[in-house]
């Protein structure tokens, strides 16, 4: 039997096969699916944790005055414009009186006549009581000559009779009297309604302040409780903040914060939490609160946005991960952690987070623990892993 030996082409070719074979196998090996997983990796170390909230408001005014009529009317002047500063009492618009001011003479003139018909039934009530003094002078004395004889008694009875005539004159004059005493009270009291309706269409401001805003024009008719001028105090200013309710557990007033305003980024303001709302948003899952400043900015507008950082403790030294290693899961919150080499998934329980991205870890590993951080796919319990400094294509 004849054995052939293989020529060099092919043996060529099946070194060349191996070799993309081989080449194959790493490239899987090392990037395929069955390619070790890359993580990156911190350890739980000590350091100093501030908590803080962030969140976005705008300015508002804590005291605005909405100024207006109390009744419907056509307005006649506005002595103001936007951004103008206004004392107390100073006078901001009229509205037209229409016939006010006639109905207020017309009243003046029946309250001068109840004036003058008081002091004439004065004046009768005197006469009658001085008619009365006589008439009683007048019995007593017949009285006195019909008991001697001297006077028949029809002449004693005919003084009496005087007497009691007198006294029913002075009864109708008293009562004539309070009645014309009445209808003066009834027309001032007409008389002080109209005037204070006639002073209520001079809309005045009721504290010091700054114009917002101009709703009306002289000639246009205005209702009741209708805005003509708005109004708010400027020392008055603060930040209306929402907050996201998930973090806003320690939020306390009375809390330092840093305000930082859209024209101004580059200066942050003091200030202080002044309020809490009572009601949340359940719709946007948001803590609704109110930031003061300690010292009100000057130039600083209604409507601006701000950014707010509440400090809600002092900074203390806890044991801390960064935020992007918690995971949330069916089995709870926890880590990855590196137990000889393999991923293992360790339930924690975790206190308060700043704003750089650390949270606290109360219970669950312990310090140097490292824990995996990033991974570019999802983990499970002893997977293969590599651990990397970076991943492909994050920032450094």
């Amino acid at each position: 039997m004849k054995i052939t030996q293989p020529s060099g082409s092919s043996l060529g070719l099946g070194l060349l096969a191996a070799v993309l074979l081989g080449g194959f196998g790493l490239v899987v090996a090392r990037s395929g699916p069955l390619a070790p997983t890359q993580v990156t990796v911190a350890h739980a170390e000590e350091r100093a944790l501030r908590a803080e909230l962030f969140g976005i408001g705008t300015v508002e005014a804590r005291r605005s005055y909405f100024i207006g009529p109390t009744a419907a009317g056509r307005l006649k002047a506005v002595h103001v414009d936007v951004g103008d500063r206004v004392k107390a009492g100073q006078l901001l618009a009229e509205i037209d009186p229409v016939d006010l001011d006639e109905r207020l003479r017309s009243l003046e003139a029946a309250y001068a006549r109840a004036q003058s018909a008081v002091s004439a039934t004065e004046a009768q009530r005197k006469d009658m009581l001085a008619r009365r003094e006589i008439a009683g002078l007048n019995a007593r004395r017949y009285r006195d000559l019909g008991d001697q004889h001297f006077v028949s008694a029809s002449a004693v009875e005919s003084r009496q009779q005087e007497l009691t005539s007198a006294q029913a004159a002075v009864d109708a004059t008293e009562a004539n009297l309070q009645s014309a005493r009445q209808e003066l009270t009834r027309l001032k009291a007409d008389q002080d309604a109209l005037r204070e309706q006639r002073q209520n269409l001079r809309l005045l401001a009721p504290r010091d302040g700054i114009v917002t805003s101009r709703d009306a024009e002289p000639g246009s008719t205005v209702i009741a409780g209708q805005a003509v001028i708005r109004l708010i105090e400027p020392d008055s200013l603060w930040v209306k903040v929402r907050f996201d309710q998930g973090r806003s557990r320690g939020l306390a007033v009375g809390q330092a914060t840093r305000i930082t305003l859209r024209s101004n980024p580059g200066q942050p303001l003091a200030g202080q939490v002044a309020r809490i709302e009572p009601l949340s948003d359940s719709v946007t899952e948001e803590r609704i609160a109110q930031v003061g400043f300690d010292q009100i900015p000057p130039g600083l507008s209604v409507g601006e946005m701000a950014e707010v950082t509440v400090e809600t403790t002092v900074a203390l030294a806890a044991l801390a991960l960064p935020n992007a290693a918690v995971k949330h899961t069916a089995r709870g919150t926890g880590v990855w952690t590196l137990q000889d080499g393999k991923p293992a998934f360790t339930v924690v329980r975790l206190g308060q987070a700043s704003l750089d991205g650390l949270v606290e870890v109360i219970d669950g590993i312990r310090r140097e623990d490292a824990v995996i951080v990033h991974s570019e796919r999802d983990l499970a319990p002893g997977k293969r892993i590599k651990v990397v400094e970076q991943l492909a294509g994050s920032l450094k």
